[in-house]
């Protein structure tokens, strides 16, 4: 059976992010989204030191069509606190998390959202690691890191997934709304994925994306300390956490 729904979150973290988030706001503008679904756009900007702030005002001054949500932090929180605010603020039926640089395409939210317009899914991750759409040739550790962090997630949730840590997440809003969520950094997915895991009869589906990965030169920010940290919250919020 089909779902038919009104409007989709889009929950963009920003933290010195001002070089590119104008470039990621244009290529979510040019989406259209099946079915005449609206767009909501919720930019939480983390305390960034740069002009994340002046070119989100002025992008968003420039496009009034555009249904642009902005909320700042006054101290630097991480990027899981500045996602809390985020899906705390969505008003959409499903909500999706969109990095604020140009590693993941927003022309592919239609892919995303395929299993939920069927009516088979409540959560979708887009997969780095499956299909045969386009990635940059990057680090071999990263993503050897990031395929043993799956795999261990995916051994006490015993889920399939093969790219937990991914930034394509879409949500029913008000399924991971009703979570209790803590990490503040980029502990947030290995919890989300556990807390999300048990919920009963939860359906979630995963289809493959491309990747535009960036550089540290070019903005990277995560680092071998939130590999370790991801670790630590797989243990934490699969075994000593509910």
């Amino acid at each position: 059976m089909s779902v038919d729904f009104k409007k989709l979150s889009i929950v963009i973290p920003a933290y010195n992010e001002g070089p590119t988030i104008h470039l990621i706001l244009d290529r979510i503008k040019t989406v259209e989204l099946p079915n005449g679904i609206e767009k909501e756009l919720i930019i939480v900007n983390d305390c960034s030191k740069d002009n994340t702030e002046e070119s989100i005002l002025k992008y968003k001054e420039e496009n009034p069509e555009l249904n642009i949500q902005y909320y700042k932090h006054e101290v630097n929180k991480g990027k899981g606190a500045a996602l809390h605010t985020g899906i705390e603020k969505a008003t959409g039926e499903y909500l999706i998390i969109q990095d604020a640089d140009l590693e993941y395409d927003p022309q592919e939210y239609h892919l995303v959202l395929k299993p939920v317009l069927t009516g088979d899914a409540d959560v979708v991750y887009g997969s780095r690691f499956m299909g045969g759409n386009p990635h940059r040739i990057l680090f071999f550790w990263h993503s050897i890191g990031n395929k043993m962090l799956t795999f261990l997630s995916n051994m006490l949730t015993n889920l399939n997934l093969t790219d937990m840590e991914t930034c394509y997440k879409l949500f029913r809003t008000d399924m991971v709304q009703g979570l209790k969520l803590k990490e503040k950094r980029f502990g947030f997915e290995p919890e989300v994925t556990a807390k999300i895991a048990r919920i009963p009869k939860i359906r979630i589906y995963e289809v493959g994306i491309s990747y535009y990965g960036r550089t540290f030169e070019e903005g990277k920010k995560i680092n071998w300390k939130d590999g370790f940290r991801a670790i630590y919250c797989i243990v934490k919020y699969n075994i000593f956490s509910k």
